[in-house]
């Protein structure tokens, strides 16, 4: 909690290169070493530093900066290196090469070798670690062979035609296997990576502090410059409040805000002061899953009628204000490889959610005129991240609850924070939920929807919400992993897709929004070809 991939993730990629000066002060052309940058978050604070604990989205926007993976991804969506420098793989798949760079060191002063790649494998791999990201996209390896210090080979259970796009991810990156060797809780305050950051101090609930590495030289090949980065440092602040975020920016007081809400995303348009960055994430698209494991969701023609009953298209627009395009597919729009997408499954329509209904047996009415069955109300529990889902997507799902109790369900929205929504889902104890995940490539149908993802990984938590358990569905998912075909791959993935969206499991929303503010003397920030975090490394202040 992710090619060939040609423009997987091109539109999520954006170097921003940006004048914003007066007059009288003529924008530099050449980047300006030094200063602080002050970055404010409103996604959830981690609650451990180091993204192989867990493995969300908050840990992989701050470790972006101080954390590098083996491989990345450029704005064409090809694989490029990083700290590996090139790769092979058997003829049999079940084992790749990888040849490492021989003059990276950590921080701590750990080198950087075959060694510590193991390390790090089967630190994700360990259940006392509790991954669930990294240890998910890694179920395919049995081990890391220390070949040479500059080689290292993983050794497969079955071929893996995703293996590199889950090396980009930062769940997945490398930290000094010295420093892994600490306990856990040290390890959380301060991982050590080989990045142009370096975590200096962590106040919990105020800001992370992030200073530079002055003897980093392991930018990944699609970096704008080499050498250490130009800011000095940055403060990495969480302010959970959006309106609090923007007026800080608008101050001056911050430099880059993230979780930007769609009302505020339209005001700062007329702001010259201020520039967007949008960088919509690849992997699942935004989505209600229905949890299939239990009545009333264990029947079809159920979950077709809430999906009909659910007006989808008028509340992204009068809440989103064309910041989001309503999706169809399990799917980002990001990916390509095998999208598919099916608008009339979606459509809204009142008149047949009532008749799916009557054929269900759901035709009795309680007292308070909710749809009922042998005298049970047709009632659906709707945990709902506070942490996880914008304002706005959160008054999104407030409009469908109440389009839903037009066709007769009763829909309890409960609103809870990141550990309790967590302890909900390992509970069984929902019927709809909406949980993003970013997984870089197609391959993160697998981990939604395969039925080996109703088993929670050592972290607890289980990624198929929808529990959907099609035997079809599995094998096209394993066909597509085990082949390095691209078209047999897209036609594989596009006939899985086809599977989830007839059986109604998912009710698609939008594309997994990422939307950054920042201030017009902010220049070089771009988002990550991979899983569309921002990276500072080349970012600098033009003051």
């Amino acid at each position: 909690m992710n090619r060939t991939l040609p423009s997987l993730v091109a539109a999520a990629s954006v170097i921003l290169l940006i004048a914003g000066c007066s007059p009288a002060a003529p924008a530099n052309t050449e980047p300006v070493t030094g200063g602080t940058l002050v970055y404010a978050s409103g996604d959830a604070e981690p609650t451990c530093l180091d993204p192989h604990v867990g493995g969300n989205y908050p840990q992989a926007l701050v470790a972006t900066q101080y954390l590098e993976s083996l491989v990345s991804i450029d704005d064409d969506g090809e694989i490029i290196p990083w700290l590996a420098t090139e790769w092979s793989v058997a003829d049999d798949g079940l084992s790749w090469d990888f040849t490492l760079r021989d003059d990276v060191t950590f921080t701590d002063g750990t080198p950087f070798t075959a060694e510590a790649v193991a390390v790090n494998v089967a630190h994700l791999q360990d259940p006392a670690t509790g991954s669930s990201t990294g240890y998910l996209a890694l179920q395919k390896v049995e081990s890391v062979e220390v070949v040479d210090d500059s080689t290292a080979r993983f050794v497969l259970s079955e071929p893996d035609s995703a293996l590199l796009e889950s090396l980009s991810q930062p769940w997945l990156a490398i930290e000094s296997p010295t420093a892994l060797a600490r306990p856990q809780a040290e390890n959380c305050e301060s991982p050590v990576g080989t990045g142009p950051f370096v975590v200096t101090a962590w106040d919990r609930q105020e800001s992370i502090t992030l200073e530079r590495n002055d003897d980093y030289t392991s930018p990944p090949a699609d970096a704008a410059h080499e050498g250490p980065a130009y800011l000095d440092g940055i403060e990495w602040r969480f302010l959970p409040d959006s309106a609090s975020r923007y007026a800080a920016l608008q101050a001056g007081t911050v430099d880059v805000i993230d979780n930007v809400q769609p009302d505020t995303i339209v005001a700062a348009e007329s702001v010259d002061s201020v520039e967007e960055l949008n960088a919509p994430r690849p992997g699942a698209s935004n989505r209600i899953e229905l949890n299939s494991s239990k009545a009333p969701f264990d029947d079809v023609l159920v979950r077709e009628a809430f999906i009909r009953s659910a007006n989808v298209d008028d509340a992204i627009t009068s809440l989103f204000f064309d910041t989001a395009e309503r999706s169809y597919s399990p799917l980002s729009s990001v990916e390509k490889l095998g999208y598919s997408a099916d608008p009339e499954l979606f459509e809204y329509d009142q008149d047949a959610a009532a008749d799916l209904l009557d054929e269900a047996g759901w035709t009795e009415t309680d007292a308070d005129g909710y749809r009922a069955k042998d005298g049970v109300t047709l009632e659906l529990d709707f945990p709902v991240s506070t942490n996880q889902s914008i304002p706005a997507e959160q008054s999104l799902f407030e409009q469908l609850q109440a389009t839903a109790k037009e066709a007769g369900f009763k829909v309890n929205l409960e609103p809870l924070d990141l550990s309790s929504w967590y302890g909900a889902l390992g509970e069984n104890d929902y019927d709809l939920v909406s949980a993003p995940y970013t997984k870089v490539g197609p391959d993160v149908l697998r981990i939604l929807f395969d039925s080996a993802g109703t088993i929670p990984a050592p972290s607890g938590y289980f990624a198929n919400h929808s529990q959907v358990k099609d035997d079809a569905l599995d094998a096209l998912l394993q066909s597509a992993g085990a082949t390095s075909n691209e078209a047999e791959r897209a036609d594989d993935y596009a006939a899985a897709q086809q599977i989830v969206l007839e059986g109604y499991y998912i009710l698609p929303l939008y594309d997994q929004q990422n939307h950054f503010l920042l201030r017009a003397d902010v220049e070089g920030l771009r988002a990550m070809p991979t899983v569309s975090t921002p990276t500072l490394y080349d970012t600098w202040l033009d003051r």
